[in-house]
């Protein structure tokens, strides 16, 4: 998996948006997290769609989470931007189909996201904004090697 700039855009507008009580304006979410406006405003509107965010017109207007921000995963705001987890060429691994000598790797993918989904549908926005990780995802950073760049 690839996070793209975009999904990290996303996530870390949303640590700030979640910070606050009331609605934050853009420009605030922008500055505090060094995301260019109108990439923000992209990401924002993606994000509002999908029903994560929700905006307030006018004088005092600005953003704030439309869900509590411990039933938002951070797996949902991969998808609210970027589309499904993993994809294979652009189709969902159930979807793929190969000749008999390679369909082993349709399991391999499907695999592959499950392990994602463990982790990135087990973490919330709240638990980035805490820093409060759950205790298995922690447990995978453990390893010295899950440090490794292999």
């Amino acid at each position: 998996m690839r996070v793209s700039t975009k999904s990290d855009y996303a996530l870390r507008a949303l640590i700030e948006i979640s910070r606050h009580d009331d609605v934050v304006s853009a420009e605030q979410v922008g500055t505090s997290q060094d995301i260019p406006s109108g990439y923000l405003q992209s990401i924002l509107a993606d994000l509002r769609r999908a029903g994560i965010v929700a905006s307030q017109r006018g004088q005092s207007g600005g953003w704030r989470m439309a869900n509590d921000p411990a039933d938002v995963s951070v797996a949902d705001v991969i998808r609210a931007v970027d589309g499904p987890l993993l994809s294979v060429y652009g189709v969902r691994p159930e979807s793929v189909s190969y000749n008999e000598s390679a369909a082993v790797l349709q399991t391999v993918w499907v695999a592959a996201r499950s392990s994602l989904r463990s982790v990135l549908e087990a973490v919330s926005i709240e638990a980035l904004a805490t820093g409060a990780l759950p205790a298995d995802v922690m447990a995978r950073t453990t390893d010295e090697d899950a440090w490794n760049p292999h």
